[in-house]
């Protein structure tokens, strides 16, 4: 016969009160006598029973160290005076015994037998009985628990080591929230701010950024700020204190852009954050790679790098345009080098080319024929946006500059140069595989810059402030040399992917992108060729005028989803955000579509929402005004309520901004 837990025997006292209290009740409807006698009797058996299940803990706990007493003493050694506290619980995580260290140091001197384990720890028992145990909390304390188990199935009794560990847990913890940071902070528009500023409104905006950022650092009282250059401060931070600023959303970026100045020029701070690396000097250094990463995604924004992994804060106005060119200068000449030790120069650009990406590249290898090096533009016509572009470069006579991809990987040799237009990510790249051959890299890449982007590149020509990679390389072009030349056709070329991506001139566009377009015009590019680059056939149009239509409005955003397929969606999509854009009341537009089992997003905006940020969020990228993301594995219906989550979490975190 089973034997019965003493512990079962609450539930006998108590169905032994309900039965007395039930019978005296009963005796009220027959004998009145017999009802006075029963209940003084029911309440004492009662007051018995509740003094019984009140004292039956500490019973059952005599009753165990009775038995321990019958123990030698070497077994009860082993046992009740264990160093470290211990339980045995079973397989149903009922507590079957413990040691007095366990009872005085753990539970408080009260007695729990019976009771289940969850009244400490929740953790399944197979993961306490481990080598490395589990650590944790309970009533102030932390604690290391080791386990080991006998027997099986009902049979299985575990034995659990509790080993106290809240001194080093509470120096770990101190440890980790004084651990040092570094941060790298710089004033994006120094140079433009100053150049035309008067010497009374110089000092006077010097005071109140030096101001702005003293307040900023005193507030964190083991923190320090020095500047070592103009524009440039050094701070070291605590941990405790860089996790007050990551949850304020790095305020001093508003702080900093609310200062005025004679020019209506905004200042903006680009700040970098090294954290958690072993040592300050890796620190520094991480902090400089952040740094690199805010002020290649436009400034106005902390990056952290966290070893390997980024964050990102901030970001919500547009680049501020650098009006010297002299990094242009620099650049032109380091490529003209290149391309003069190189044997041939392969120009690449992202899959699925436009035409600012396809332009860009055509632009740059005729220049780069005309001072007597081969040039070809890597191209696959069979997944290209851009082939009316093609088409017309190829009818003017400019045919050989095209090679296909599987012909340019044979050709490559040591001393090949590859330059990427339009793109800085492996992914996007037209062939990966003729990028892994090449040995040396050049990028020139307007986008704002991505996490995972090209770090072996000899010249990383990244200027997120520019329109346009047509802009960038038009300028190039005009510093590369007298013989570097292009003629009319080529010229449009570069215009179109200018007109791209500025609508036509109206979004980021800046001085330097009208001085650009001027010198493509006096070279002989016709705008009504460039125009006619843009036109589109009845079919595309109908498309496109069915996904504005079914376009619906979210919190200022005009949000569409198309169930249409086909190569061109990869032209209408982008086209309808862009007219969605004209509806009033929308500042951002997103049109979702299905495309080789992936789901594509693409996003615009006219620059009151920063799109890249969304997109980011979805694992996508691009530009404040211009971004897209593709989600593989999952339904329209699921990446539509994704994009609107996005969106809800980018009007949470940039409220006021």
């Amino acid at each position: 016969m089973k034997k019965k837990r003493l512990w079962n025997l609450q539930i006998y006292l108590i169905l032994l009160v309900v039965v007395c209290f039930g019978t005296a009740v009963s005796f009220w409807f027959f004998d009145f006598v017999a009802f006075c006698i029963a209940v003084p009797v029911a309440l004492v058996i009662s007051g018995l029973c509740i003094w019984q299940m009140i004292h039956m803990q500490g019973q059952i706990h005599g009753i165990f160290k009775k038995a321990m007493d019958q123990l030698d003493a070497g077994q009860r050694h082993y046992l009740q005076d264990f160093p470290l506290p211990v339980v045995i619980v079973n397989h149903e995580r009922e507590v079957v015994w413990y040691s007095e260290s366990f009872r005085d140091g753990i539970i408080s001197g009260t007695d729990i037998y019976g009771e289940k384990l969850d009244l400490i720890t929740k953790e399944h028992l197979e993961d306490l009985c481990t080598a490395d145990g589990r650590e944790i909390s309970w009533k102030n304390h932390w604690y290391r628990v080791y386990g080991i188990t006998t027997g099986e199935g009902e049979q299985l009794l575990a034995t659990l080591y509790f080993m106290d560990v809240t001194e080093l847990e509470q120096a770990a913890r101190l440890y980790k929230l004084t651990r040092p940071s570094v941060m790298m902070i710089m004033l994006d528009n120094y140079g433009e701010v100053m150049q035309h500023a008067k010497e009374s409104e110089k000092s006077r905006i010097l005071g109140a950024i030096d101001s702005t950022l003293e307040d900023f650092i005193s507030s964190m009282t083991t923190s320090f700020i020095k500047r070592f250059d103009g524009d440039k401060f050094l701070v070291v931070v605590e941990e405790q204190h860089l996790e007050k600023i990551i949850e304020g959303r790095f305020k001093i970026l508003d702080n900093i852009r609310s200062i005025q100045t004679d020019g209506n020029i905004p200042v903006t701070l680009s700040i970098g954050v090294g954290r958690g690396e072993k040592t300050l000097a890796l620190s520094e250094a991480s902090a400089r790679q952040a740094l690199d990463m805010a002020l290649g995604r436009g400034g106005d924004q902390a990056a952290i790098k966290n070893q390997t992994v980024y964050e990102f804060y901030g970001g919500v106005s547009k680049g501020v345009e650098k009006r010297t060119k002299v990094k242009t200068r620099i650049v032109a000449t380091a490529l003209s080098e290149l391309i003069q030790n190189a044997d041939r120069v392969l120009v690449m650009g992202h899959k699925f080319g436009d035409l600012d990406c396809v332009g860009a590249a055509v632009g740059l290898a005729y220049a780069i024929r005309t001072i007597g090096k081969q040039a070809d533009v890597v191209v696959d016509r069979d997944k290209n946006l851009a082939n009316i572009l093609i088409d017309m470069v190829t009818k003017e006579g400019c045919g050989n500059l095209f090679v296909d991809p599987s012909e340019a990987l044979f050709n490559v040799t040591e001393d090949t140069l590859l330059i990427i237009c339009d793109t800085h990510t492996l992914n996007l790249l037209e062939s990966i595989e003729i990028y892994n051959r090449c040995k040396t890299v050049v990028v020139i890449d307007h986008h704002r810059k991505m996490v995972n982007h090209i770090d072996n590149a000899v010249i990383f020509y990244h200027e997120p402030y520019a329109s346009s990679a047509s802009e960038m390389v038009t300028e190039l072009i005009q510093y590369m040399g007298e013989n570097c030349r292009i003629n009319a056709v080529i010229a449009q070329a570069l215009l179109s992917g200018i007109t791209l991506d500025t609508k036509n001139f109206v979004l980021r566009t800046g001085v330097r992108t009208f001085e650009a377009a001027a010198y493509l015009r006096r070279i002989g590019a016709d705008t009504i060729t460039v125009r006619k680059l843009f036109s589109n056939t009845m079919d595309s149009y109908q498309r496109r005028s069915r996904i504005v239509s079914g376009a619906q409005i979210y919190k200022r955003c005009a949000v569409a989803e198309s169930d249409m397929s086909g190569e061109d969606m990869r032209i209408v999509a982008p086209q309808a955000a862009d007219e969605l854009l004209s509806i009033d009341g929308v500042d951002g537009s997103f049109v979702m579509y299905e495309n080789n089992g992936q789901i594509c997003i693409s996003a615009r905006s006219m620059g009151a929402i920063n799109v890249q940020v969304i997109m980011e969020m979805l694992g996508g990228g691009g530009h404040h005004t211009m971004a897209a993301a593709q989600i593989k594995g999952t339904e329209m219906e699921k990446v539509k309520q994704q994009l609107l989550e996005a969106i809800d979490k980018y009007f949470r975190d940039h409220q006021g901004a």
